[in-house]
C-alpha cells in the first residue's frame, strides 16, 4: 500500500511537470492525480510498458496528464 502511494506520487509529479502544474500541486494532489490517473490511463490505453506495483507507467502518466488537464480546466482561474 505504501509503495502504491509512492509510485502514485511519482506519477502525479511527472504528470504535473508535463502539464506545468507542478508548482501549484502539493504532495497529496500528486498522489491523488497519480492514483486516479493510473486507473484512467490503464482503462483508456491498456496495460503495456514497464510497470511498478501493478501500475503500467506510460499509460498511468498519460492518464494523470488527462486528469490534471480536466481538473485544471474546471477548477482553473477564470
Amino acid at each position: 500500500m505504501i509503495w502504491s502511494l509512492i509510485v502514485g506520487a511519482l506519477i502525479g509529479a511527472m504528470a504535473g511537470g508535463i502539464t506545468g502544474k507542478d508548482k501549484s500541486m502539493g504532495c497529496l494532489a500528486n498522489i491523488v492525480a497519480g492514483l486516479i490517473g493510473s486507473s484512467v490511463g490503464q482503462s483508456l490505453f491498456g496495460y503495456w510498458g514497464p510497470s511498478l506495483v501493478g501500475m503500467a507507467l506510460i499509460p498511468s502518466i498519460a492518464g494523470a496528464v488527462i486528469v490534471i488537464a480536466v481538473v485544471s480546466f474546471f477548477l482553473g482561474k477564470k
